[in-house]
């Protein structure tokens, strides 16, 4: 098999070479050149030490020395390279206590966690694979190196990057593998929210979100994940829908995810990754509420009235949790605070939905109350999802006629204000604010001279005018 290498990738390896060392590519990036995906990243292994490294190399980086990495820098660009090494004894389900260098390939090969990610490849002598990575890259199939407990003990990070790998190349997880991950996904609890967050995200955004069902089965969102258990655990007996909450959420994720891959969401939504992947957040915990606050009458409709409120505030503390940002944070709980919104059908009650979730937003909106549509009962969806496309027109036309929603867009401000009369003051604020009520109501009312109009004849009779 030939593998075409970077051109900064083979100097790397010629000079180690010509120095009288091993190297090779190695990892993912062989991977995903087999596969013919693009690598995120190439890095290489060898039998020179970190110091041997260095003083081929004139620009380098001690990115992590002490377990044998050396970053070389070729021009503006960084390729890792990492001596080969045996793993010491593992002390907390994540890092060895110690890392012992070695001059043998298999032996660095062999610490690895998954065959697809054990294979090494140089020109010279082309692809290395002790471990059959390559029969079960062709058998679509993720499978532990050598015993899957060990693996899964000297590092749990491995459990849920088992998922996730599954999830981004659509392969299965092979039975030892499987049955190990369900062994061992307590261990999960040891790992750093951060590194959990990195893996569940990409996991989101893969093409097979639909994976988290497996995490579910396993045990590993009971450990990462619970709220996510208790979804999946919660029917809705209510005639608008056809699955449980769990499954009425994934069932949202992987239209969201069908849409995206079709190019049918607006383009901020396609083509932005990280509004992508809040979006897909979003789906996730859109409804991650309804098990707190279930609540089945009589007649056996199941009903959970205030769920977005509610939600938006557990999911808040979910996101805090696994360490978000607050960018992802504030937009995913702003969207879950709204996602139950009914729209009046005219363009008054459309300005007033703007002013009061925000112009920005509105397309994201509309695209979680999409999917949130398509993951019920189709009996009962014709009607909603024409009110959510009266909506979206409704919106085009505010948004295209450029009618005031907000502050920003109102014809005068607090300096206008003054400058007619007005005393500064907090007072101010409140007059800005009747006044776009106004406007809200009546569009062609938001120019200088009618506002400043309003303003006078109503709140400045005196200068300590009143405000209604």
């Amino acid at each position: 098999m030939i593998i075409t290498l970077p051109e900064k990738v083979s100097f790397i390896i010629r000079e180690l070479t010509k120095n009288g060392y091993e190297a090779y590519a190695v990892g993912g990036c062989v991977r995903d050149s087999i596969l013919r995906r693009n690598p995120e990243d190439w890095d290489i292994t060898t039998s020179a030490s970190p110091f041997e490294v260095k003083r081929i190399f004139s620009h380098t980086v001690d990115t992590g020395i002490k377990h044998g990495t050396v970053t070389v820098l070729i021009g503006k660009e960084g390729f890792e390279v990492t001596t080969y090494r045996v793993d010491g004894e593992y002390e907390d389900n994540r890092h060895p206590k110690e890392v012992a260098f070695t001059t043998n390939l298999v032996e660095d090969l062999k610490r690895r966690d998954f065959t697809i990610n054990a294979m090494a490849y140089n020109d010279e002598e082309g692809l290395v694979d002790v471990f059959g990575g390559l029969a079960d890259i062709k058998e679509q199939r993720i499978r532990c190196v050598g015993s899957a407990v060990e693996r899964f003990d000297e590092d749990a990070l491995r459990i849920l990057r088992a998922v996730r790998f599954s999830a981004q190349l659509g392969f299965e997880i092979e039975e030892e593998t499987m049955e190990a991950i369900r062994l061992r996904a307590f261990n999960l609890k040891n790992i750093s929210a951060e590194r959990v967050r990195v893996e569940l995200c990409k996991l989101l955004a893969s093409s097979h979100p639909e994976k988290l069902i497996t995490a579910y089965e396993t045990g590993i969102t009971s450990v990462v994940l619970p709220e996510f258990d208790a979804m999946m655990k919660t029917e809705q007996p209510n005639s608008h829908h056809i699955y449980n909450v769990g499954m009425h959420t994934m069932k949202a994720l992987t239209s969201l995810k069908d849409r995206y891959e079709a190019h049918e969401l607006a383009a901020e939504c396609c083509y932005d990754k990280k509004k992508q992947l809040m979006l897909r957040i979003t789906a996730l915990l859109h409804d991650v509420a309804k098990p707190d606050i279930k609540v089945t009458y009589v007649e056996s409709e199941g009903h959970f009235k205030d769920h977005a409120v509610l939600g938006s505030k557990l999911a808040k503390v979910i996101l805090r949790r696994l360490k978000f940002d607050n960018e992802t944070i504030d937009f995913v709980s702003h969207l879950i605070r709204y996602h139950d919104y009914r729209y009046g059908q005219t363009e008054e009650a459309m300005r007033y939905a703007c002013y009061e979730i925000g112009i920005d937003m509105m397309d994201y909106l509309f695209e979680i109350q999409h999917i949130d549509l398509l993951a019920q009962n189709p009996v009962h969806t014709a009607e909603l999802f024409k009110q959510l496309e009266h909506a979206r027109d409704l919106f085009a036309h505010v948004r295209d006629t450029n009618q005031c929603v907000n502050l920003k867009m109102l014809a005068v401000n607090g300096t206008d204000l003054i400058s007619s009369g007005f005393t500064p003051g907090k007072q101010l604020g409140e007059v800005l604010k009747n006044l776009l009520e106004e406007v809200l109501k009546d569009p062609s009312l938001n120019t200088r001279d009618q506002l400043l109009h309003i303003a006078q004849t109503k709140y400045l009779s005196n200068i300590n005018y009143q405000l209604p």
